[in-house]
């Protein structure tokens, strides 16, 4: 699902805070994004929720991995292979990916998210970034 949606010039990736899966994911954007060009904001912040609450309308899935950019809104699978592409390196191979039917890659993506906490854990509060990535994270 691509909606338009104004908001910055660099990608936003919105995930789940408590999630521990989710927080290593970000962790690992984090240490490979060599531009800086990601922003990341969690869906329990005020400002994932106010984000969330525009996206709402079109029926995007408060418990998904959401990615905005470009006016775009990706999300799932979609959100994380247009997170891959633009990692970029060996990360970008993962357009291929886009070959899989959205359905399929999409079932194994709510399969993961669905089981996530139990098979990866759950943290009491989110994620705090440290001194030298707190610009890239909006509250």
């Amino acid at each position: 699902m691509n909606q338009k949606i104004g908001l910055t010039e660099n990608p936003v990736v919105i995930f789940d805070g408590i999630c521990s899966l989710c927080n290593r994911i970000v962790k690992f954007i984090v240490r490979k994004d060599r531009k800086k060009i990601f922003r990341f904001t969690s869906l329990q912040s005020d400002f994932g929720k106010q984000l969330l609450s525009c996206s709402a309308q079109s029926g995007t899935p408060a418990n998904s991995i959401i990615l905005i950019y470009k006016g775009q809104i990706y999300i799932r699978s979609r959100a994380v292979i247009q997170i891959s592409k633009l990692l970029g390196g060996i990360f970008s191979m993962a357009f291929i990916l886009q070959i899989i039917p959205r359905y399929l890659s999409d079932a194994f993506y709510d399969l993961i998210a669905r089981n996530r906490y139990q098979w990866f854990g759950k943290q009491d509060s989110c994620m705090m970034p440290d001194s030298g990535t707190e610009d890239r994270f909006l509250i």
